[in-house]
């Protein structure tokens, strides 16, 4: 531990770049994915944007509850079934997964398909039931 620090004494400039480096690589990698949203903007976008959720869970996950009106697509399907929401390239579309972090993945690839307003909820569908907010149960 004691050679990180004496590294870092010894080349301040290249620590520096690599900082830099890593932090626009992390930025640039979170913009591509969309914004993240929290439960109570995702709400504000349902009620006064008519954003679309796309939940990208699995069946059996999807089976334990659901947002309102929600389009199931899971992420595995993703890539085969994107055209399914080609009709909303201009519309808000908010990714939900379990736990907010393969919405990431599900974002990028709504992106590349053309898709210009994309977010993920920020914790999933933990986090929204977390905050007691209504779901679906079949």
């Amino acid at each position: 531990m004691e050679r990180i620090f004496e590294f870092i004494g010894n080349h301040p400039l290249l620590v520096t770049a690599w900082l830099l480096t890593l932090a626009v690589l992390l930025w640039t990698e979170k913009r591509k994915s969309g914004r993240s949203v929290t439960p109570a903007e995702a709400t504000r976008m349902i009620n006064k944007e008519s954003a679309v959720i796309l939940d990208i869970r699995t069946k059996k996950e999807w089976d334990t509850g659901y947002i309102a009106n929600s389009r199931h697509i899971p992420f595995a399907d993703l890539d085969r079934r994107i055209t399914e929401l080609d009709s909303f390239k201009e519309t808000p579309v908010i990714v939900v997964c379990n736990l907010g972090q393969t919405a990431g993945s599900a974002g990028k690839k709504l992106k590349t398909a053309g898709f210009t307003q994309v977010s993920r909820l920020a914790g999933g569908i933990t986090e929204w039931k977390a905050q007691h907010l209504p779901i679906v149960k079949k």
